[in-house]
């Protein structure tokens, strides 16, 4: 799945980019030593840096807003932070609701936007299903990115 993810990250850095030009949008951007997944770097010092986190099947997904907020009230970030954590399909359950991973995530990332002045977070779908092991991706996934794009500059 790792090219896939990485045909998903680009594809979203560059929708990013297209709706939002007054950043500068990268991939694999680093806090010190941990790598954020899509950042949007602002031309204006006192906009906020946006970190995008793409969950498409990670274990704990939780980690992702730990390290960032620790990296923010540690001081490594010279600005204000609006983290975005895009979760696939893989964490929707048939009854409509989120797994138990998601939630946790999002419960972190709240907390961390309730204790850290400059620090904000923002859960969004990415509708999606990533293949497994051996399959295709489907056929609409840059559709699904072009919307997740949509919902991230919609919060930004």
């Amino acid at each position: 799945m790792g090219e896939f993810t990485d045909a998903v990250h680009a594809r979203l850095r560059a929708a990013l980019a297209a709706r939002d030009p007054d950043r500068e949008w990268t991939t694999e951007w680093y806090v010190r030593r941990t790598p954020v997944d899509v950042a949007g770097v602002p031309d204006s010092a006192a906009a906020p840096l946006v970190l995008v986190e793409v969950e498409m099947r990670r274990a704990d997904p939780a980690n992702n807003p730990v390290k960032l907020a620790r990296h923010a009230a540690d001081g490594a970030l010279d600005r204000p932070v609006v983290l975005v954590h895009l979760f696939s399909d893989y964490y929707a359950l048939t009854d409509g609701g989120h797994s138990s991973k998601r939630e946790n995530a999002e419960f972190v990332g709240g907390l961390a936007a309730d204790a850290l002045d400059g620090f904000d977070y923002h859960a969004v779908d990415l509708a999606l299903a990533p293949p497994v092991r051996g399959d295709d991706p489907p056929g609409d996934w840059r559709d699904a990115v072009e919307r997740a794009a949509d919902r991230i500059t919609g919060r930004v």
